[in-house]
C-alpha cells in the first residue's frame, strides 16, 4: 500500500457518508475473489472446490486491489437512502421439496418429504435435535444430493440449474462458517459478488451498491477494515450475513443463525433478517432451536419430527401444547406473548409441574393422554 493513502475501509466509510461526485468511476474488482457459498455444493462461504488462489500477503490495513488500483478503495457508490426503492426484488421465487429423501451415505435422514416454502415470507424450521432440520436446509440449498425426489425452484429441479445461476437466487449461511485466515471484513463481503461476475467482467457500480448496502444493513461499515478472526461472535455473524446479502439472493437459507450468540445479538440478527424481508421482499428460511424466537419472528413454521414434516402453518397453529408434547416430549403451557400477541411457550420442568391448577392437570397431554 502506498504511504499516505487511506485504506479501502476508510474510504468506504467516507463514500457511504456522502454520494460520489457525478461521473466518478467505480474501481475494478479484486480478481482473486472466491465464490459465495452456493458456487460449489459442498462448500462453506469463502471455501469451495476450484477456487482461485489467494493473492500474496498484504500490508497491514490493506484489503487489497489489483496492482493498477489504489489500495483501500471499495468503490464509490452509496447505499440507498431510507425509503428509496430497491427494484431488484419484485417477485418471489417458488421453492419446493417434492417427495424428497436425503441421506448421509446409507443412513436416511429425510424420507419422502413434501414442503412448499412461502414466497417473500420468513419461515422457521423447528424440532427436536436430530429430527433432520439442518439436513433439510442443506437439501434445499443443493448442498446435499437427494437420494430420491427433487427440490424445485420455479418448477425446475435444482440439479439442472448451473451453480452460478443458482447462486444468484439462493444464498446459504451454514453453521459455523470458516473465513480464510487474516481476511478483512470488506474482502469477505465482496466475495458475495462472485456469482454476478464472470472472468472477463470488471467490478461495476452494481457491485459497489450491493457491498455498501450489505455493510450498512448489517451495521458493519465500521468493521470493514478489521480482520474477521478478530471479531466477536455477534460481529462475525453479522459479517457473514453481510456477505450473503452482497450475493443479493432472492432466497436466503440460514442454519441456526443465532447459535452461540447472547440474547442481545440474537435479536440483532433476527431483526436484521426481518428488515431484509420487509425491505426487499426476500424469502428467508432458517433453522431455529428457540421456539419463542421462531414464534416472534417467523410468518410460517415447519415443525419436524423424525425426518418428516409433522405440522406447518402460522406460529399459533403449530405451537400448541399438544404438538409440542408430541414432537419434543415436553410439557409446556402456551400463552399469549404480551409483546407480539403470538404464542409464548412456557416449559414445565420437573419441580414446576404446572398441575397445581386442576384445569392444567386435566389438559396436560402427558398426564392425561
Amino acid at each position: 500500500m502506498r504511504p499516505g493513502l487511506p485504506t479501502r475501509a476508510e474510504r468506504l466509510a467516507a463514500s457511504a457518508a456522502s454520494p460520489p461526485a457525478r461521473g466518478q468511476s467505480a474501481d475494478a474488482p479484486d480478481r482473486q475473489s472466491t465464490s459465495a457459498a452456493m458456487e460449489a455444493p459442498a462448500a462453506t462461504p469463502g471455501h469451495h472446490a476450484g477456487a482461485q488462489q489467494h493473492p500474496p500477503p498484504r500490508e497491514a490495513g490493506d484489503v487489497g486491489t489489483p496492482p493498477a488500483q489504489e489500495a483501500g478503495d471499495v468503490g464509490t457508490s452509496r447505499p440507498r437512502e431510507a425509503g428509496e426503492e430497491d427494484t431488484r426484488h419484485k417477485t418471489g421465487h417458488e421453492l419446493r421439496a417434492n417427495h424428497l429423501s436425503l441421506a448421509y451415505d446409507t443412513r436416511r435422514v429425510i424420507d419422502d418429504l413434501n414442503l412448499d416454502v412461502p414466497r417473500a415470507a420468513i419461515t422457521a424450521i423447528v424440532g427436536a435435535n436430530g429430527c433432520g432440520k439442518s439436513t433439510l436446509l442443506r437439501g434445499l440449498a443443493r448442498l446435499l444430493r437427494p437420494m430420491a425426489g427433487h427440490v424445485l425452484l420455479d418448477g425446475e429441479s435444482l440439479s439442472k440449474s448451473p451453480a452460478r445461476k443458482l447462486a444468484r437466487t439462493i444464498g446459504i449461511l451454514p453453521q459455523n462458517p470458516q473465513a480464510p485466515e487474516s481476511i478483512t471484513v470488506v474482502d469477505l463481503v465482496r466475495r458475495g459478488r462472485h456469482p454476478h461476475r464472470s472472468w472477463y467482467q470488471q467490478w461495476d457500480r452494481a457491485d459497489d451498491v450491493a457491498v455498501a448496502d450489505a455493510l450498512h444493513m448489517t451495521g458493519t461499515v465500521d468493521l470493514a477494515g478489521r480482520r474477521v478472526d478478530e471479531l466477536s461472535g455477534g460481529q462475525r455473524q453479522r459479517v457473514w450475513i453481510a456477505m450473503a446479502l452482497a450475493q443479493d439472493p432472492d432466497i436466503l437459507l440460514l442454519d441456526e443463525p443465532t447459535t452461540f450468540l447472547d440474547v442481545t445479538h440474537q435479536l440483532e440478527v433476527l431483526d436484521l433478517l426481518l428488515e431484509l424481508n420487509r425491505q426487499r421482499s426476500g424469502t428467508v428460511v432458517m433453522v431455529l432451536h428457540d421456539l419463542n424466537l421462531a414464534a416472534h419472528y417467523a410468518d410460517h413454521l415447519v415443525l419436524m419430527r423424525a425426518g418428516a414434516v409433522h405440522a406447518v402453518g402460522r406460529p399459533d397453529e403449530v405451537l400448541t401444547e399438544e404438538l409440542i408434547a408430541e414432537t419434543f416430549g415436553l410439557r409446556a403451557r402456551v400463552v399469549p406473548d404480551p409483546v407480539s400477541g403470538g404464542p409464548l411457550v412456557v416449559p414445565i420442568g420437573k419441580f414446576h409441574t404446572g398441575n397445581d391448577h386442576p384445569d392444567h392437570a386435566a389438559a396436560d397431554p402427558l398426564v392425561n393422554p
